[in-house]
């Protein structure tokens, strides 16, 4: 078996969904055998991403405490400027204001600005090409979403891993009469879609539990109360993974519609406790793994049909086990083991 050193990049007293990859990646590389270890990156903060890939570039992985790693794994920019002669990077997350966001972070800059920054994205991409062609032996991307965002270069060539659920004891204890949402409130992940839907005629009388903190849980307080949804909608913050799994097990469904997201782990756990998830169109990883009418529905971003997919699962609890039981074996087709075979090199 090898000593394995599984290498993502964190902002300081940053919790996202690349640390669940990074603990469960390496619990399952343990589980098969292997010695394996999370090794953290600096992220610098915005601006000084090139000092982030410079002194990651002259990390050398060859040798760890007793002797020598035999193979890295890296998941989140700038990691994969580690350097090592066996590199499989899972590629989870790229710097996306200079990719599929660039138009939005750059528009409402000044002139000067916007011309610091495209000077400083090109730069960027040049690395990323450098690095993920150069640098790595093989590359995989955890969702079709991510990979499109390399389409600009035809002859990276990078296969689509999903990640499976976390290893965790999810449960079913029914369909009860909440929807639930958990995530990281920011605005990319739009909760305040869920709650416009909920106001609408069609989402009279759904309740809904909102988990998560952020910098919009202020404005999300605002718009329960401007909306008159008090009485039906609990902003629980941050919650552990007892409740996480409490949350899961009772629910009717999940709703999760956020904008071109990378993954989303709560779709699978939502289909690891049978539950159906609502996504929308647009947003990316979980639009990839929900089958509309199947595991779950994929509408517009739209409060209202968001809405009629939401009250078609409130009014039809039957439908809600159906769909979560076609979820589930969805998800279970994911497994660890089977990722673990992928992401090492004989």
């Amino acid at each position: 078996m090898s000593r394995i050193a599984v290498v993502t990049s964190s902002p300081p007293l940053a919790e996202g969904g690349h640390m669940v990859i990074a603990r469960s990646l390496v619990q399952a590389l343990r589980e098969a055998g292997h010695e394996a270890d999370i090794v953290l990156t600096p992220q610098n903060r915005f601006g000084r991403q090139g000092a982030a890939y410079l002194s990651t570039w002259l990390t050398d992985l060859g040798v760890g405490e007793g002797g020598t790693i035999d193979q890295v794994i890296t998941l989140r920019y700038p990691s994969y400027a580690v350097r090592h002669e066996r590199h499989v990077c899972w590629l989870n997350h790229t710097m996306r204001e200079y990719y599929d966001l660039w138009e939005r972070f750059s528009r409402p800059l000044s002139p000067q600005g916007r011309f610091k920054e495209r000077v400083r994205r090109r730069m960027l991409h040049a690395a990323d090409r450098y690095l993920l062609t150069r640098n790595v032996d093989r590359l995989f991307t955890i969702s079709a979403t991510v990979r499109e965002r390399l389409a600009m270069w035809p002859s990276l060539r990078a296969g689509v891993l999903y990640p499976p659920a976390p290893q965790r004891p999810y449960r079913c204890e029914g369909y009860g009469n909440f929807i639930f949402m958990v995530s990281r409130l920011t605005p990319l992940k739009r909760a305040d879609l869920l709650l416009q839907a909920l106001a609408s005629p069609e989402g009279k009388g759904i309740a809904a539990v909102i988990a998560g903190d952020g910098g919009e849980r202020a404005r999300l307080s605002r718009l329960v109360h401007e909306y008159g949804l008090g009485d039906r909608v609990t902003l629980a913050g941050g919650i552990s993974d007892e409740e996480l799994l409490r949350y899961l097990a009772q629910c009717r469904a999940v709703c999760f519609p956020p904008m071109k997201e990378d993954y989303g782990f709560v779709t699978v756990e939502a289909f690891a406790a049978r539950k159906a998830v609502v996504t929308c169109v647009d947003s990316g990883g979980p639009a990839e793994l929900v089958e509309d009418g199947v595991h779950g529905f994929v509408c517009e971003p739209t409060a209202t049909g968001l809405a009629a997919r939401l009250r078609a699962l409130m009014d039809d609890p039957g439908l809600a086990e159906r769909l979560g039981a076609q979820a589930h074996t969805r998800g279970a087709a994911l497994t660890w083991p089977d990722t673990v075979r992928q992401l090492t090199i004989p």
